[in-house]
């Protein structure tokens, strides 16, 4: 449970000090709603206008009860100001509106229910606005208005029309913000209220409003206990919000409403002696864990993982892409386009990000890292849980991104040197599509990775190495950006090893060696047809990439005799640049042990580092270049550059 005392220790430091910008930590005894209709009355509860909200506009603050916040079943509880058309409207069925099916024998029982809630709140708490509210309620017309205003559309018959046939185009504007599987009857309605000499007319935005409302059902609760967050007697919960992910979501994180299922029976005789939390511990917790994850959150499916420190004070996202983890464009950790010093450029800036956030830590300040995932609909579970100090946190991802960073071409916008993102390693390992299970598994388990220091799983390693290999069906895009992810995970695997981020001459690996050597075949057919005029298209080395991973002696002997028609029309029309590349590949090759060289046995990942550091070195800039005029010139002629 100590995620519990976390949260509740996150909303009463960072409530009313929300940072700039950022969505304010809702009031206890409170949701939000989106809003299909909105109904304005002057202060003497009379009609004046209602109006069919867009959708950006119609998320809304509601007061609410414990039962109606994580309502749901055949006979939902209603909410005591804002609800659907069914509370509020008492001639609602005189007009064809259907109640949820657990009213229909008495369809007026929503209706009463809503009316009790609300004379009981404005009879305590007397407002200006309440008190508007309740006399229109009592009217009992509200649907008329509604139709009279053009609001709802009626049918032929006189009743609320239930959808449209026609072209969409024309349709009424209440069919154009209500979900596909929803008719006119389950509209949700707000209040406005223009009272005279008060310039706020919407409740949720009116403090007094607001702390009515928590005055009034703070008072009504009853149950009384140990609240096992606190340690305090105070009034319990009855049941605990939902909604934390998003709108719609209903599992939660605490349920024991289960008392013939022996869920709890056997240790305990009643859910409380199982479980006791504060009515405003479980309020504020809740809320403090929903501003979290709508404010830096991320998201894989129904997954969400939250870092955070309690009082605030920024921290960088275990989940991101290094560029993204901390602050700017990707072009900002490109570090120019030299790649000879890119390792040390990189370690000097990763420090300095570090030290950016070390500084505003102070060293008994904790950072928390949440994971939730439910397995059903209802119920919801903490499936990663970890509590650092700030400084221990931020070792860790320093290492990671240290360890793990590597020169990334996600795209032509999306450059960058850094560590790849743990649903971009997902997807480098299982296809751009993956199933979203899988998906989500392999994010929870890259998360230890990160936070804990733990070892990379080897069986992922290889799985991206295994697809960058086989290129072929590959777009030249998704391969670019696989291959980066690769050479990642392999360097960061073997870190004892000391892999550069530029060409290691003296590095003569087998594995390394035969990466090379495959960079430049690559680079001579690409020359060639560049020079040819040739249209674009992948070259043998790129087509038998598998295949030379696989066995690499046979497969280079094949690939070096397609080459001799590409020297040989090279010899005669670039011998300068041709000479040059035939030299490169006899220093390669003069590297090699002669059983080393002669071994057919599979390549590891090592080799896609020796590719991706000769390519690069072929491609340097015009400055790094031994011969200018081949700045311009493609390596491959089927890939970005």
């Amino acid at each position: 449970m100590s995620w519990l005392p976390k949260l509740l220790a996150t909303y009463d430091a960072c409530k009313g000090k929300e940072p700039q910008g950022s969505e304010p930590l809702m009031p206890i005894c409170h949701s939000t709603q989106n809003a299909q209709i909105e109904i304005v009355l002057d202060g003497a509860g009379c009609f004046r206008r209602a109006a069919v909200l867009e959708k950006a506009q119609g998320v809304t603050l509601i007061p609410c009860t414990e039962a109606s916040g994580g309502r749901s079943g055949k006979k939902p509880v209603n909410h005591p100001l804002h609800d659907k058309l069914q509370y509020l409207a008492k001639d609602f069925t005189q007009w064809g509106g259907e109640v949820t099916v657990g009213f229909a024998k008495d369809p007026a029982e929503p209706y009463r229910d809503y009316l009790q809630s609300l004379s009981g709140w404005a009879a305590a708490e007397p407002h200006p606005k309440l008190q508007a509210i309740l006399t229109y309620v009592q009217d009992g017309h509200v649907v008329a208005d509604l139709i009279q205003a053009g609001i709802l559309p009626v049918g032929d018959d006189g009743k609320l029309l239930k959808q449209w046939n026609a072209d969409k185009a024309t349709a009424p504007a209440i069919f154009r913000v209500l979900a596909p599987q929803q008719t006119p009857d389950d509209a949700f309605v707000r209040w406005r209220v223009e009272v005279e000499d008060d310039p706020n007319s919407a409740p949720w935005t009116d403090e007094a409003l607001v702390a009515s409302w928590i005055t009034y059902y703070q008072s009504s609760q009853e149950k009384m206990g140990l609240c096992m967050a606190t340690g305090l007697q105070t009034a319990l919960a009855v049941q605990h919000p939902a909604k934390l992910r998003h709108g719609g979501d209903k599992a939660k994180l605490i349920s024991a409403n289960d008392s013939s299922g022996y869920t709890y029976r056997g240790r305990f005789t009643t859910d409380a002696e199982a479980l006791g939390v504060g009515f405003v511990a479980t309020q504020k917790a809740h809320n403090a864990l929903r501003w979290l994850i709508e404010r830096q959150g991320y998201r894989s499916g129904d997954q969400v993982f939250v870092a955070w420190e309690p009082t605030g004070k920024p921290i960088p996202d275990p989940m991101l892409a290094t560029f993204a983890a901390f602050g700017g464009a990707a072009h900002d950790w490109a570090l120019g386009s030299s790649h000879a010093d890119a390792g040390q450029a990189f370690g000097v800036q990763l420090r300095k990000a570090i030290a950016g956030y070390a500084a505003q830590l102070a060293p008994r300040d904790e950072v928390v890292v949440l994971g939730l995932d439910s397995a059903t609909p209802g119920r919801m579970a903490i499936t990663f849980y970890r509590e650092l100090k700030g400084s221990e946190f931020l070792a860790r991802i320093q290492a990671w991104h240290g360890q793990f960073a590597w020169p990334q071409n996600y795209s032509k916008e999306r450059q960058f040197i850094g560590a790849p993102a743990p649903r971009d390693i997902a997807e480098a390992a299982f296809g751009s599509r993956p199933d979203e299970k899988l998906r989500t598994a392999t994010v929870e388990r890259l998360l230890p990775c990160i936070v804990d220091g733990a070892p990379l799983p080897l069986d992922l390693l290889r799985s991206v190495v295994r697809r960058v290999a086989n290129r072929v069906g590959m777009d030249a895009w998704e391969w670019e950006r696989c291959l980066g992810i690769a050479c990642a995970l392999f360097k960061g695997f073997f870190n004892e090893r000391g892999y550069l981020m530029a060409l290691e001459q003296e590095r003569t690996s087998r594995d390394y060696l035969f990466g090379r050597l495959l960079a430049v075949a690559e680079d001579i057919e690409g020359y060639a047809l560049y020079a040819a005029g040739e249209k674009a298209r992948d070259t043998s080395a790129a087509r038998l990439m598998q295949r030379f991973a696989d066995r690499p002696a046979s497969t280079w002997r094949t690939i070096e005799l397609s080459l001799r028609p590409y020297i040989s029309r090279l010899r005669a029309t670039r011998p300068g640049p041709l000479h040059k590349k035939e030299s490169l590949l006899d220093e390669i090759v003069a590297l090699f042990e002669p059983q080393d060289f002669l071994s057919d046995s599979p390549l590891s990942g090592e080799f896609l580092l020796g590719y991706h550091c000769q390519r690069q070195s072929l491609r340097a800039p015009k400055e790094e270049r031994e011969d200018p005029s081949e700045a311009s010139q493609p390596i491959t002629s089927g890939e970005p550059a």
